[in-house]
């Protein structure tokens, strides 16, 4: 049975209302975490920005008003250093009793990658990942204090006594370029894509499981596939069309006032998973399905931006195609945060378990 992954937003700004320089909100924080819990979603994404909210304190905070929703923080290496990270990692995963993910960024952009301090080259940041994952685990399971000497990091008879609660931390690794692929094929519990059409996220699978396989991992170990969209849903086609314009000039008007994600004149991304969003819009507008792309041009393709559009059954039968294909996570966020995330959770979460319990029953009702 799949997973589900929402996004964490600490206060009622939104991309197609934004609030500019709102802050924390702990009540909206804690009505949003507790209706993901009560919805039935498995996890909720922290994000990281160079620019916001620190993932672990906002994790904590979810952790503790919520009883079954494990958060998933995501870590830039160059922010902590890893014998830091292992401990904060585990002493989360044990005030939570097990309900913690980590999802790396190894940093898509060199400009903000130097915003705070770090001008490694992209393929120096995956190998500085790939040595950051690995004392990580060695820092989970090592009963011995252990030395490190690499280019990326050195250090001497480090000894950790902050154990996870159910073993090693699940790691989480994203991207789109061969050196996403590589490090997250070979050493990644979780891989993480955005939203694209069946036969290039068929393809990304395939490069992923192959260097899984490379790496000799059996097919029993692979990583578990996560991909993302926005779907924007309503009781019908003609409803769910109209809504999706409607967050379209939205998004669009915000970008002109300079409140969007990425401004108008911003310069083509540097990120791989990026540019292959803008290459498929270029293709047409839908893909598949129910895929829209339009949504990815209005905001530059700045992290996941691709759209399901359709009536409640039609998003239900996308997500049911890329679960086939081999999803074994599906993070969904929509554009108005909070509402969104009660609507998936009443009309789409329940109907995907349903349907794949039925076929698992034989039934064809």
């Amino acid at each position: 049975m799949p997973e589900f992954i929402s996004l964490t937003f600490p206060n009622a700004s939104t991309e197609i209302n934004p609030i500019p320089n709102a802050s924390i909100d702990p009540e909206y924080l804690t009505r949003y975490a507790r209706n993901l819990d009560d919805y039935g979603y498995n996890y909720t994404l922290v994000p990281y920005d160079s620019s916001s909210y620190d993932p672990f304190t906002i994790g904590a905070t979810i952790l503790s008003v919520t009883k079954k929703l494990k958060v998933i923080i995501a870590l830039r290496p160059n922010t902590l250093y890893p014998t830091v990270a292992a401990k904060a990692l585990a002493t989360l995963d044990q005030l939570s009793s097990g309900r913690v993910v980590v999802h790396f960024i190894a940093g898509g952009s060199d400009a903000d990658q130097a915003r705070e301090g770090d001008f490694l080259s992209k393929d120096e940041r995956y190998g500085r990942l790939e040595d950051y994952i690995k004392i990580l685990r060695r820092a989970w399971k090592s009963d011995e204090p252990f030395d490190w000497d690499s280019k990326y990091y050195q250090f001497k008879q480090f000894s950790n006594r902050v154990r996870p609660t159910n073993g090693p931390i699940p790691v989480s690794v994203g991207g789109s370029s061969d050196e996403a692929y590589r490090v997250g094929g070979s050493l990644a519990d979780i891989f993480g894509l955005w939203g694209e059409p069946l036969k290039e996220t068929k393809d990304q699978i395939d490069r992923i499981y192959a260097e899984a396989a490379k790496a000799g991992r059996p097919d029993s170990d692979r990583p578990r596939i996560w991909v993302t969209f926005r779907p924007i849903i309503a009781e019908t086609e003609e409803l769910a069309w109209a809504k999706a314009h409607k967050t379209l000039d939205a998004l669009n008007t915000n970008r002109a006032k300079g409140q969007g994600k990425a401004p108008v004149d911003a310069p083509p991304p540097q990120n791989a998973g990026s540019q292959r969003l803008l290459d498929i819009a270029a293709r047409g507008e839908v893909q598949d399905r129910a895929l829209w792309y339009p949504t990815v041009t209005a905001t530059n393709a700045r992290g996941a931006s691709t759209a399901l559009v359709g009536s409640h059954q039609t998003v239900v039968e996308s997500l049911l195609d890329y679960i086939d294909l081999g999803a074994d996570l599906i993070s969904i966020r929509g554009y108005d945060n909070l509402n969104d995330a009660i609507d998936y959770g009443r009309f789409v979460l329940p109907k995907v378990r349903q349907t794949l319990q039925e076929r698992e029953n034989g039934s064809t009702n």
